[in-house]
């Protein structure tokens, strides 16, 4: 019983910010991503009744006992489901700089429980997929599909009506998505710490809450018309209000560092001067500036003038999970 699947990053145009469920993953607002065409990881499954244990090898070398354990008691989720208690090999091929700030968990786990699923036999469509990715890390659950992405928050306790859902596919509308590598230090607060620290403290996170919905509203509308200024404009808000939240959490923290804020003032000089471009920030130092492709190049030139940004990566929209063949 073995299978090889692949999946893709995903950016949130419309962020996840905030769980109501920690065990299940299930998040307080709905989210709305693109999924990339760049970034992508490749995971092989073999299940096998001889196995004591879970072995887990990214890019070639076994992961500690840590993480280890948290693939595990992923893989118990797909076990239970499917009824059987065999332990699996899995190689996973990691195509995702992580110095870039893109989230290699959401393609990583995607990836896994496709692969996962379909070598343990179990017949899942794409919804229960997401469902089961999602228990794995949130974000991944939009990585199934391809394209624009919505994640339904749900309102279920049992997460039963909490996963991804297409919106437009990848090839509806082309836009441009740079990943703007800074000089940067390495964050002391790490998401999914953050993520509950202002969830649990923060003075602003009702404020958030409130917002949200709508900002998702008119960004499904901006898709659905493929206007990119109306777009873009509720997308730099939404980032810029999820980052808001972290100020007012107790103590306060900020992902922002120096060379964030350059390409920030960057991005809105380009815009005084006639260039559509926006930004977004997940919760990191990294930048990514959204564009038409008619503009990419000149985006690229003037962000690439700044003293902080070290490399920059372009993206376009891309495919969902796919399935690789493999040698038996």
């Amino acid at each position: 019983m073995k299978a090889t699947a692949k999946a893709h990053t995903n950016i949130a145009l419309i962020k996840y910010w905030g769980k109501r469920n920690e065990a299940l993953i299930l998040p307080t607002n709905s989210s709305l991503s693109i999924t990339l065409d760049k970034f992508y990881t490749t995971t092989t499954v073999e299940f096998n009744k001889e196995q004591a244990t879970d072995e887990f090898y990214l890019d070639g070398q076994q992961v500690n006992e840590k993480e280890q354990k948290k693939i595990t008691k992923f893989l118990d989720v797909i076990r239970k489901l499917a009824g059987k208690q065999e332990y699996a090999i899995i190689h996973s091929i990691n195509n995702v700089p992580t110095a870039a700030g893109f989230a290699s968990s959401a393609s990583g786990l995607a990836a896994l429980a496709a692969a996962a699923t379909k070598a343990i036999g179990l017949a899942v469509d794409r919804r229960m997929l997401s469902q089961i990715a999602r228990r794995g890390s949130g974000s991944a659950c939009r990585s199934i599909y391809g394209g624009y992405v919505e994640w339904q928050k749900g309102e279920k306790s049992d997460g039963t009506d909490s996963y991804a859902v297409p919106i437009l596919d990848a090839k509806e509308w082309d836009l441009t998505v740079l990943s703007v590598m800074l000089e940067s230090k390495p964050k002391k607060v790490l998401s999914r710490e953050g993520m509950k620290r202002t969830v649990d403290t923060s003075v602003f996170y009702d404020g958030w809450l409130q917002s949200v919905d709508n900002d998702l509203s008119i960004v499904k509308q901006a898709l659905a018309v493929k206007d990119f200024e109306m777009l873009g404009t509720v997308v730099e808000k939404n980032a810029l209000k999820m980052h808001a939240t972290t100020l007012g959490a107790d103590p306060p923290f900020l992902y922002w560092q120096s060379g964030t804020l350059e390409v920030m003032e960057e991005v809105a000089s380009l815009r005084s001067n006639g260039i559509q471009a926006y930004f977004t920030i997940d919760a990191g130092p990294n930048v990514k500036v959204l564009c038409e492709p008619k503009d990419e190049q000149q985006v690229i030139a003037a962000l690439n003038s700044l003293v902080a940004v070290r490399e920059i990566f372009v993206c376009h929209p891309g495919p969902g999970v796919t399935y690789v063949p493999t040698s038996s």
